[in-house]
C-alpha cells in the first residue's frame, strides 16, 4: 500500500515538473474619466486552457477585474474573453500580466492576447493598440533623441524583487577608458544622470528629452523587466502609442 502511494506521489511530481507557465505583458494601459482599456484573450487551440489575468497599478499594487471575483479563468477551445481593470483614477501606467499554463513540454502556448486603450478626445473616440511584450533580464536602450520628440521610456518591473534603472542625458560628448590590449569603448558624457529604484511590480515613465540633450540612454538591473518606447498620439490627452521602430536591447550576464 505504501509503495502504491509513493508511486502516485512520484507520478504527480513528474506531471508538475513537465508543466510550465508562459507569461506575457500588456503595458501602458490607460484609464480615467475619458479613457479605458480592454484585455482580450482567445483560445486558438484544441484544448482547454487555464489563464491568469493579473492586473497592476503603476505602483505595483494588484487591481481586481470588473465583474470578476478572481483572476484565473478557464477557456474552452475557441472561447474568448474580454476583461477590464477596476480603476477609477487617471493613469497611463496600469499593466497586466497574462499567465498561461501549458501542461506538457511538447505543447505550445495557444492563447492570443490583445490590448486596446480608448479615449474620448473632442467628441471623438480614439483607439490605440497595446503591443504584447515579454520581460527580459537587464534590458537597455541608447540612442539619439532627434527622432524621438516627446517620447517616453516605459519600464515595468514584472518580478517580486526590486530593480534599478540608470538614466543618462548627454549633449553628445564621448569618453573612453583604455583597457589594456582591448579597443577602447566610447561612452557618453552625462550632462545629467540619475538612478532610480523600481519596486516589485512597479513602473516608471522616463522622458527621453531633458534640457536640450541630444543623446539618451538607460540601463537596468533586474531579472524580469519590460522596456518600451511610447510616443504621444494626441495633444492634451495622456495617451501614448508604442513606437515599434525603436528596439530595446538585452544585456546578457554569465
Amino acid at each position: 500500500m505504501l509503495a502504491g502511494a509513493l508511486l502516485r506521489v512520484s507520478a504527480a511530481g513528474a506531471a508538475e515538473h513537465r508543466e510550465r507557465v508562459v507569461e506575457s505583458i500588456l503595458p501602458a494601459l490607460a484609464y480615467g474619466p475619458h479613457c479605458w482599456s480592454t484585455i482580450e484573450l482567445q483560445n486558438l487551440g484544441d484544448r482547454a486552457v487555464f489563464v491568469t489575468v493579473e492586473g497592476h497599478r503603476s505602483t505595483g499594487a494588484l487591481v481586481p477585474l470588473v465583474g470578476h471575483a478572481g483572476m484565473m479563468f478557464h477557456l474552452a477551445p475557441g472561447e474568448s474573453g474580454s476583461y477590464k481593470l477596476a480603476l477609477e483614477e487617471e493613469t497611463t501606467g496600469a499593466w497586466v500580466k497574462v499567465k498561461e499554463t501549458v501542461p506538457l513540454p511538447e505543447q505550445s502556448p495557444v492563447i492570443a492576447v490583445r490590448g486596446l486603450s480608448e479615449c474620448v478626445v473632442d467628441d471623438q473616440l480614439r483607439t490605440t493598440l497595446r503591443e504584447l511584450a515579454y520581460p527580459t533580464r537587464n534590458p537597455w536602450f541608447s540612442g539619439e533623441v532627434a527622432g524621438l520628440p516627446g517620447d517616453m521610456i516605459y519600464l515595468i518591473n514584472s518580478s517580486e524583487h526590486a530593480a534599478t534603472a540608470s538614466v543618462c542625458y548627454s549633449a553628445g560628448g564621448l569618453y573612453s577608458v583604455p583597457n589594456g590590449s582591448r579597443p577602447a569603448q566610447l561612452s557618453p558624457i552625462c550632462s545629467s544622470a540619475f538612478d532610480v529604484q523600481v519596486p516589485p511590480f512597479g513602473t516608471r515613465q522616463i522622458p527621453v528629452e531633458s534640457d536640450g540633450n541630444t543623446h539618451f540612454s538607460v540601463k537596468t538591473r533586474g531579472e524580469s523587466i519590460v522596456l518600451q518606447m511610447l510616443r504621444p498620439v494626441a495633444a492634451g490627452v495622456r495617451m501614448y502609442s508604442v513606437d515599434s521602430t525603436v528596439k530595446c536591447g538585452e544585456e546578457v550576464t554569465k
